[in-house]
């Protein structure tokens, strides 16, 4: 017999009973129909067209029917109509489902409850199971429903739909816009978003509040929101608040610490309600820190992550956004670049060059011009905007951010501290919006002939003055550079390049490193020499004297080099390959050595490689199948294309510096490393991170895939019979599954024992 079944609340719980009554029927023939009634009593699916209200007296005694009691009961409408209820219920004992079946008497004595259970048991039990599904699908739904209303909130305070930045000029219009949508979708008085190291305090009102009263609120519970944040670093929640001698404030808070990449605090996003208002729950606290993090976004998108300063982009919005407002005044832009920051990074570490960064960019910020605008360009290098500011004005803040520099210096613990300065352009423009870009590009070109003229100086552009584009003081460092040439003063330094992983397998790398002998006796780094040999093409003398000289250490020493593998790399300039009889220098020099070709790897900037390309392939070519290798330098900044990296038999690329220093805080960098080192495995190449200056750095760059470090957590230059006297070790530490890389006194304690 079929059960002809009907639902009868649009609830959703009679959906796919029907199988049910089915089965009931069934298990139980003497059934007449069959009814199921929701949690609050209402029927949602019946197996007969006759109403049940007859039912509902008995479906309310089951209802209040105590968790955990007797699970049906059984009642008889008249004496012919048995009827039996049994009680659906969850594994917390909540009701779920009323089941109420109607039985035939045919005269006979009704069958006890008991009995009519054990029969319908397996009905009983999938219909319960199917009932706990619908619920966590209900539930699910609901959920989805809410989360698809913050899924909107969190949609719209993107960068298409929020505030114009570019227009507005200002990247705090942002910000405000995302406190503002927040009140309003949560349904808040109040709320506010504090950055204290960059300047930024923003209270926001529901519409309708006063906003000094927001402002006031913000005023009286800022600092201790901010200490929390930064002293415990996780949500706050205070939904009761219970006055104190009238100093409490009425108001429920949610405050979500603001976190940098780095994830130190750097301040806090709040929410206020009043005490009628309902209370934050786990739902505000996720969405709120959600928008805390899109709000740390912003900021890492405008500001550099170990400065605070705006970054070039911000800067320029910033500025251009003061240029229109301030009208056609007179405007001045500084170039700032820190002096000689190779050399401070390669004496004292990379840790102290940012110190000496993070300073200078200090010191920027606090220009005591109103309105002015500080952003970090690039590495050391800083621009600064000063609004309604003449020529003379901005050379006098120049001179004096000079002075603060350099009267700064920096306490390291072993009494050393590197002398810092920096040489600064001034360039004036006028209220052209236009006109920026030009104005901190002339700037630049100042600040460039002021590092000419000696560094420590402020140089002010004038198109007229034609000294401004030369470069005076390379002419006595190429003298300098010719007498060392001819009385051989230079020295060569070996740096390690060692594996990253224990147990590659992979020989170790050494670097030569040229160094010029001063007449003190010390010696001069290349950042002193190199640009005057590079403008008085002194650069293939130099590479001479260096593969001479390097293979000619070499090779007294070749019966070690041929017990122990190692594998050294020499560096080479563009003008050196132009030369027509360089290629043939080299090899005689190789042969002359009594060296296998495959002990050196010749080392080429990208730049250097591209811009002769042609000699530069053929070149590089004939070495390779002479047994020689090459390494590419400084990929990453220069043209980084795949039709020439194809083209040039390379087997080893260099990421530069400047990507692997910031590997940490950056993810930029992060991404670019790990681009490159994929790329290169592609490529059947290995590569090799420069400026590894610390063990976090290392790790960092292992993780991402890069084969090779250098850098002083690996390594520092030795001269090269020290590095030669030590080559077993250095093979032993690269060979070696189980090391510490970071741990430099595990290598000079192997030396020492070797």
């Amino acid at each position: 017999m079929s059960v002809q079944a009907h639902n009868t609340a649009p609830t959703g719980l009679g959906k796919s009973l029907e199988p049910y009554g089915q089965l009931i029927r069934m298990l139980l023939p003497r059934a007449i129909s069959i009814d199921i009634f929701d949690a609050q009593g209402h029927e949602c699916w019946s197996s007969s067209d006759v109403e049940s209200a007859d039912l509902q007296p008995l479906v309310q005694r089951a209802r209040a029917a105590q968790a955990g009691c007797e699970e049906g009961l059984f009642a008889e409408i008249d004496e012919d109509t048995p009827v039996y209820l049994f009680r659906l219920c969850d594994e917390a004992g909540d009701l779920l489902a009323i089941l109420a079946v109607t039985c035939h008497g045919d005269g006979l004595t009704a069958r006890p409850w008991s009995f009519v259970h054990s029969l319908l048991r397996p009905a009983l039990e999938c219909l319960q199971r199917d009932l706990l599904a619908q619920e966590s699908i209900g539930e699910l739904s609901r959920s989805l429903e809410t989360r698809d209303k913050d899924l909107d909130l969190l949609l719209a305070i993107t960068a298409d739909n929020a505030p114009d930045s570019d227009a507005n000029g200002d990247d705090t219009d942002e910000l405000r816009w995302i406190v503002q949508r927040s009140i309003d979708h949560l349904n808040c008085l109040f709320g506010a978003l504090v950055i204290p190291e960059k300047g930024i305090a923003i209270c926001r009102a529901a519409r309708g509040v006063n906003p000094a009263q927001s402002a006031e609120v913000l005023t009286r519970t800022h600092r201790h929101l901010l200490t929390w944040a930064r002293l415990q670093g996780k949500t706050l929640v205070v939904n009761k608040v219970a006055p104190a001698g009238g100093e409490a404030l009425p108001y429920k808070i949610l405050s979500c610490p603001v976190r940098q990449s780095s994830n130190r605090v750097v301040g806090f996003f709040a929410l206020f309600r009043t005490e009628d208002m309902g209370d934050f729950d786990h739902r505000h606290t996720r969405i709120a820190r959600l928008l805390s993090r899109k709000t740390a976004s912003v900021l890492q998108a405008n500001y550099d992550g170990a400065t605070g300063l705006l970054t070039r982009g911000a800067f320029e919005r910033h500025a251009q956004a003061g240029i229109a407002r301030a009208g056609g005044h007179e405007h001045c832009v500084l170039y700032i670049d820190i002096d000689q920051m190779h050399l401070i990074n390669e004496n004292f570490g990379m840790p102290v060059g940012d110190e000496v960064i993070a300073r200078v960019a200090d010191l920027a910020r606090r220009t005591p011009v109103s309105r002015a605008v500080a952003a970090r360009i690039s590495g050391d290098r800083f621009a600064l905007l000063l609004p309604d500011c003449d020529l003379e004005d901005a050379a006098g803040v120049a001179r004096r951010l000079c002075d603060s520099v350099r009267a700064a210096p920096e306490a390291q613990p072993d009494g050393e501290n590197p002398e810092v300065s920096v040489s600064i352009g001034v360039a004036n423009l006028s209220g052209s919006r236009s006109r920026l870009a030009h104005a901190l590009a002339a700037a630049e070109v100042a600040c460039k002939a002021a590092k000419d003229r000696g560094r420590d100086r402020v140089e002010v552009y004038q198109a007229a003055d034609v000294s401004i584009i030369r470069r005076h003081t390379d002419i006595n460092v190429a003298a300098q550079l010719r007498d060392a040439l001819r009385a051989n003063q230079f020295r060569l330094d070996l740096q390690p390049i060692l594996p990253l992983q224990g147990g590659s397998n992979k020989d170790p790398h050494f670097e030569v490193l040229l160094r010029m002998i001063g007449s003190d006796g010390g010696s001069i780094a290349p950042e002193k020499f190199l640009s005057a040999a590079a403008r008085y093409q002194l650069m293939p003398a130099i590479d001479r004297w260096v593969v001479e000289h390097a293979l000619g250490t070499l090779a007294e020493n070749r019966g070690l080099l041929r017990q122990h593998s190692a594998c050294f790399t020499i560096n080479i300039a563009g003008p050196s390959i132009a030369q027509p009889d360089f290629l043939d220098y080299v090899q005689s020099q190789i042969r002359a050595s009594g060296l296998p070709a495959d002990l050196f790897c010749f080392e080429l900037t990208e730049t250097a490689a591209v811009a002769n390309m042609g000699r530069a392939e053929a070149f590089m070519q004939q070495l390779r199948n002479f047994g020689c290798t090459f390494a590419l330098d400084d990929f990453g900044t220069g043209f980084s294309s795949l039709a020439y990296l194809k083209a040039l038999p390379v087997t080893l690329l260099k990421i530069d510096g400047s990507f692997v220093r910031d590997v940490i805080l950056d993810s930029r960098s992060q991404s670019m490393v790990r681009a490159i080192a994929q790329l290169a495995k592609t490529m059947c190449m290995e590569t090799v991170a420069e400026y590894v200056e610390t063990d976090e750095i290392r790790r960092r760059v292992a993780a991402l895939g890069v084969d090779y470090g250098q850098g002083f957590c690996l390594g520092r230059p030795q001269p090269i019979v020290d590095v030669l006297r030590d080559l077993p070790v250095f093979e032993a530490f690269s060979r070696s599954p189980q090391r510490d890389p970071s741990s430099e006194a595990q290598m000079v304690a192997a030396m020492a024992a070797g």
